[in-house]
């Protein structure tokens, strides 16, 4: 006959039994009922999260989504000087996604990748873009066919809860993908 461990002190236990004492089956017991209360606790904090997520506002979904996205311009940007000063970029200056067309007057180039790339924050938000020195560095950056698109792209777009979920799972994706590739120097 084969004599099998203790769960607990690991010596020899009794037969038919999974411990070797009783001071052994209540500790076991103990460790059970934690168990269960983890478990259990990690189901509530579940639920809780199903619930937030049903409480938010579409402007809280257009509010993740544009993190992700802003994520996933600074990586794809990373290195690149400054789209409206030219300043060169350094881990010191903190830096923004700029938007050429800015997201409360043209809703519908929001989360448009033509429209966003990384500008210091005195430019930013300081200057508010500097769009004079932003449009020739854009026109280099990017090319005139595109920029004359942005000029002439539809104003307004309602986007639904739906798409904002999606592009923020996509460019959480893309974001961790750019970053890999990124040069550190």
């Amino acid at each position: 006959m084969i004599s099998k461990k203790c769960k607990i002190c690991r010596k020899p236990n009794r037969p038919f039994r999974t411990t070797c004492s009783i001071e052994c089956e209540a500790e076991l017991g103990l460790r059970l009922l934690e168990k269960a209360k983890r478990a259990e606790a990690k189901q509530v904090r579940a639920v809780d999260k199903v619930r937030k997520e049903k409480l938010k506002k579409p402007i809280e979904y257009a509010n993740d989504a544009q993190k992700a996205v802003n994520l996933y311009v600074k990586w794809r940007d990373w290195g690149k000087p400054c789209v409206s000063c030219g300043t060169p970029h350094r881990f010191d200056v903190k830096r923004d996604a700029s938007h050429l067309k800015s997201r409360g007057s043209n809703s519908a180039l929001r989360f448009h990748l033509w429209n966003l790339h990384m500008a210091c924050v005195r430019c930013n938000m300081q200057l508010s873009g500097n769009i004079a020195e932003y449009y020739p560095r854009l026109i280099e950056r990017i090319g005139a066919e595109k920029v004359e698109y942005l000029h002439n792209a539809p104003r307004t777009k309602r986007f639904s809860i739906d798409y904002l979920i999606r592009l923020k799972e996509v460019f959480t994706k893309k974001a961790k993908r750019q970053e890999k590739r990124a040069v550190w120097f």
